[in-house]
């Protein structure tokens, strides 16, 4: 089969449609955690948390820099999965920009052994176990 992508790229493809939802005009990103048998165990994108308000509706809340309006997609995407019981022991993380400093702390810290991304971030330096 001549064009068939790799479940790498497929996993790209489903975090890029998630970015798609995305409510910050500041940037738009999807996440995606992948379980060590590779299923997709969980997808995120940056967004206010479920009921608020979203920056495309009430302006972003901007506090040193950062808007504070906005859950990261890695986040969020480890969030849905600790909502639902899912483990993240093993998984990876792909995403469609460099996850931030403190995202991936949280992603390291919830198991996740390996972090991939499209775009660049350059706001924070590498946590153990980035690879681009």
């Amino acid at each position: 089969m001549s064009g068939r992508p790799s479940l790498e790229q497929c996993y790209f493809d489903t975090a890029a449609v998630w970015a798609r939802r995305s409510t910050c005009p500041r940037a738009a990103v999807g996440a995606v955690l992948v379980s060590p048998e590779g299923w997709i165990i969980s997808t995120g994108y940056n967004g206010s948390e479920s009921g608020a308000p979203h920056c495309t509706d009430a302006g972003c809340f901007m506090i040193d820099g950062h808007c504070a309006r906005t859950i990261h997609a890695e986040k969020n995407a480890l969030l849905q999965a600790a909502a639902r019981g899912v483990s993240t022991r093993g998984a990876r993380c792909y995403s469609t920009m460099r996850p931030c400093f403190r995202c991936q702390m949280e992603l390291r810290q919830a198991g996740i052994v390996e972090f991939r991304w499209l775009h660049e971030y350059e706001d924070y330096p590498d946590a153990p176990g980035a690879v681009r």
